[in-house]
């Protein structure tokens, strides 16, 4: 049975994840969901983010599960193979998302690093490109990537392509602009279930907020809501913010469309915008500015919470104002 379970999920891997990604693409452009918010420079930014950083970082993760793991632990190689598949799953999982949960919060909240994860935040749209748009340096030092790479190393490679196939299932489903968890809040047979869903792992509603060019409106909350794969970490550790409907405007109040490069590779690579965050002369956090009409969505609110459980805001200091 186990692995029966194994097999079907490792095809999901290999191919069903390109499919979904393939499905969503088609769905958010037929649709219009990007609200012709996808222009040229936005459109390099993705794709450059998408692209690059998978000639780059792969090789250098792949060298170092081959050849720097061998060198620094020789005697510890498939230590864990003992260990059962299920457990195998539910350690990649803990170890490899309570690692991003930190890496990204630690992003937000020291101020130095913020302009390394703040490409990941500028587009002003929501949707399946967001999941890989990041500066790049930010990705060579995912220490996740790393995490979970020793923990293949010692002998749970199958468990890690489990992980990661269910992991980028839910990241990118969460940055989708289809609102699928929309059913979950409008009918009330499953509001029980939505309750518990959206307190397990990172849905659109709770993921666009923390995308939100606001916190002033109760529902964008870029000062929280840190999870990848579960929510639940923002629950343990007190940023979870859960309203149950979109932000008005999504990205970073001041973003004034960096250069592609800059976005991708800051520092190597300057912004030539005056003022902006990633320029040569440029402030470490600029303040955030009054949003203009045309940056606004007015998106149909999901739903009105029903407990004061699920209105709970835990807030942090402001970090990008």
């Amino acid at each position: 049975m186990i692995e029966q379970i194994k097999q079907v999920i490792e095809n999901l891997n290999g191919y069903g994840f390109s499919v979904l990604v393939l499905v969503l693409g088609v769905l958010e452009f037929s649709f219009g969901l990007y609200k012709k918010r996808w222009n040229k420079n936005e459109k390099w930014v993705d794709i450059a983010c998408f692209t690059i950083p998978k000639l780059v970082v792969k090789p250098l993760v792949a060298y170092y599960g081959l050849k720097v793991l061998p060198a620094i632990l020789p005697g510890f190689k498939d230590t864990f193979s003992w260990v059962p598949f299920f457990w195998g799953c539910a350690i990649i999982a803990v170890a490899d998302d309570l690692t991003q949960y930190w890496y990204h919060r630690l992003h937000h909240e020291v101020p130095w690093l913020w302009r390394f994860h703040r490409t990941h935040h500028s587009a002003s749209y929501m949707g399946m490109a967001m999941a890989s748009r990041q500066n790049i340096i930010y990705t060579i030092f995912f220490s996740q990537t790393y995490l979970t790479t020793a923990l293949v190393y010692l002998g749970l490679g199958i468990p890690a392509v489990v992980v990661k196939g269910i992991k980028g299932t839910i990241t990118t489903l969460a940055h989708s602009s289809i609102p699928w968890d929309k059913p979950f809040y409008q009918y009330k047979i499953l509001h029980p279930l939505a309750w518990i869903l959206e307190r397990t792992i990172s849905t659109p509603a709770t993921h666009h907020a923390h995308h939100a060019a606001t916190t002033d409106d109760g529902v964008g909350y870029y000062k929280g809501n840190f999870g990848n794969m579960f929510f639940l970490w923002d629950i343990i550790f007190g940023t979870a913010h859960i309203s149950r409907q979109y932000p008005k405007a999504y990205g970073i109040s001041h973003y004034e469309g960096d250069q592609w490069y800059a976005q991708l590779a800051w520092p190597i690579f300057k912004s030539k915008v005056p003022g902006s965050e990633l320029a040569a002369d440029g402030p470490m956090i600029k303040a955030d500015v009054p949003l203009q009409p045309h940056q606004l969505y007015r998106p149909e609110p999901l739903a009105e919470p029903e407990t004061e459980q699920a209105e709970a805001s835990f807030r942090l200091q402001p970090v990008k104002a």
